[in-house]
């Protein structure tokens, strides 16, 4: 288990300084504790936390406003910890906001659970996210030799494998990507029959 430096929310002072010792025994830092929906900002800004935990005290609505906060500007993931109440609405709502764990108790175990689960859920969701940025990568690169085939066909009366041919052939004589040589052609520079 690695030492995290974790960011504690609350409006509750009480409830804070019960969680800051419940974090610390678990051997992680407590980068700081904010009481405010814009302390929390500053203080995510300031801090860069690998993990934030918003306790539920009384006020859910001041909670959730600080779950909103951490989950739009945090790098890393957030948790909810409930004080061993059974508030179903509550949970609902702060998953809508973006938690990736909720802590049910304040005990160390049910706290180390929570961030355990969260910082797998936030790597399975960095992955989920590259996924995604690769694959749309791609499809625009693919719909950019597209249009630079169409361009080509239409400006030499060609097929689109001799298109193709076109493209890759010059990438390779200028030991460039196709991708590369196709944003040219869309981009208005003209390939030479044979280049």
């Amino acid at each position: 288990m690695s030492r995290l430096r974790v960011l504690l929310a609350d409006e509750d002072e009480e409830q804070l300084r019960s969680l800051k010792r419940v974090v610390r025994d678990l051997g992680h830092e407590v980068a700081a504790h904010a009481v405010t929906v814009a302390e929390a900002g500053e203080t995510i800004a300031r801090e860069e936390p690998d993990i934030s935990i918003v306790a539920l005290h009384e006020d859910r609505e001041h909670a959730l406003a600080l779950i909103s906060q951490l989950t739009e500007y945090a790098s890393g993931p957030v948790v909810a910890a409930l004080n061993g109440e059974d508030d179903p609405e509550f949970v609902k709502r702060a998953a809508e906001e973006g938690i990736f764990a909720c802590a049910q108790a304040l005990s160390p175990e049910a706290v180390q659970t929570a961030l355990d689960v969260a910082l797998e859920r936030h790597r399975e969701a960095a992955g989920l996210e590259e996924r995604v940025d690769r694959l749309e990568s791609a499809l625009e690169r693919r719909a950019v030799i597209e249009r630079a085939k169409g361009m080509l066909m239409e400006r030499h009366a060609i097929d689109d494998r001799a298109a193709f041919e076109r493209l890759r052939s010059h990438a390779r004589g200028n030991n460039r990507k196709v991708a590369d040589v196709a944003r040219a052609v869309v981009d208005g520079h003209i390939i030479a029959p044979g280049a």
